[in-house]
């Protein structure tokens, strides 16, 4: 079952850490969080569909025991948290630490600010909630009529050493973000008027083909949106696939680049600092989860601490890996990214 905790003034979220300190003091305080977000009218059971007071058990605050059929309910079924054996305020640290760190946190700086023994812990708790950090049905940017999107593309990571010359690590990775024009809306307010960053979306791409590239934006972008990239060949059939494209001629001219695609070279910018800075680098095995991350925190920059009601409520209807899938062979980039 999914968590849907956004816009519910019933269930607040901190501001501060007094604040979360006086919300959430133990477990019982979390788990009742959970119940409220689950059943907004009182316990319903799952099983019987009998709505009525459960019975809590001491030792475990995430079950909720059926007093008629007697059949357990676990609060983080269907969640992030799902199996757990983590306490519930580790989790609730974990995402007030997420949402209120506002370039973020690396495992080991978690590690130690919980006091978590083991470093596998610790990165398997911030991993899991950058999973759900994916919404499976986000809308599509570039909707409204005076909006105008930039795409474009890029390389992350860096020279590889001994595996010798022209062999690297480098992944490429597709953004595509909605520019907006910033109006002075009284005399009072002393920004410019220019343009800035909405919303925007990143996805590792396997090349720089037609399928690639323009795949990328049918599934993020908004059919009839207008589009400005630079003329690789790949985005000329942007045009015939319902969007008003236009393709700008950079020749490697930076001056060109600032003057018509200014807004996605400064998220490619901000995306590199943030990744050498905080996670100082990323696997491509892992690249996806931070850049949804990365996203995540990108679309809530004007409003950072909604985001920890936020990560408890997208948590929900998500598969996370273990610890063992997320370095195995076998584990599998995220297809798709961001958040409204």
């Amino acid at each position: 079952m999914v968590i849907d905790v956004l816009d519910r003034d019933e269930l607040a979220f901190p501001h501060s850490l007094p604040e979360f300190q006086r919300l959430f003091p133990d477990e019982a305080a979390c788990a009742a969080y959970l119940e409220r977000a689950r059943w907004r009218e009182g316990f319903v059971c799952p099983h019987c569909a009998v709505a009525d007071e459960p019975r809590y058990i001491s030792t475990r605050r995430s079950v909720l025991r059926c007093r008629h059929c007697r059949r357990d309910t676990s609060l983080t079924a269907g969640t992030v948290m799902e199996r757990t054996h983590t306490p519930l305020s580790v989790w609730f640290w974990a995402a007030y630490l997420v949402a209120s760190q506002t370039p973020g946190i690396s495992a080991v700086q978690f590690q130690r600010q919980l006091g978590l023994s083991r470093y596998e812990t610790a990165f398997q708790i911030l991993h899991k909630l950058r999973a759900g950090m994916v919404r499976p049905d986000q809308d599509k940017i570039g909707s409204k009529p005076d909006e105008i999107v930039e795409a474009d593309e890029t390389w992350i990571g860096g020279r590889t050493r001994g595996k010798g010359r022209g062999v690297h690590d480098m992944v490429l990775v597709a953004c595509a973000v909605e520019v907006r024009q910033r109006k002075r809306t009284s005399s009072l307010n002393k920004r410019k008027i220019g343009r800035y960053a909405g919303r925007v979306r990143l996805s590792v791409v396997p090349d720089r083909s037609a399928k690639s590239l323009v795949g990328f934006i049918e599934r993020t972008v908004a059919t009839g949106a207008t589009i400005i990239t630079d003329d690789w060949s790949s985005y000329a059939t942007l045009g015939k696939r319902g969007y008003r494209h236009t393709a700008v001629a950079e020749r490697g001219d930076m001056e060109v680049a600032e003057t018509f695609l200014p807004i996605i070279h400064l998220v490619f910018s901000n995306l590199k600092t943030w990744l050498r800075g905080i996670h100082h680098g990323v696997s491509p095995q892992h690249l996806q989860a931070y850049l949804d991350e990365f996203t995540f925190r990108f679309n809530r920059r004007f409003y950072p601490f909604n985001a920890f009601r936020s990560l408890l409520g997208i948590a929900g209807d998500v598969t996370a890996q273990t610890y063992a899938e997320l370095y195995s062979e076998k584990s599998q980039n995220t297809t798709s990214s961001g958040w409204v």
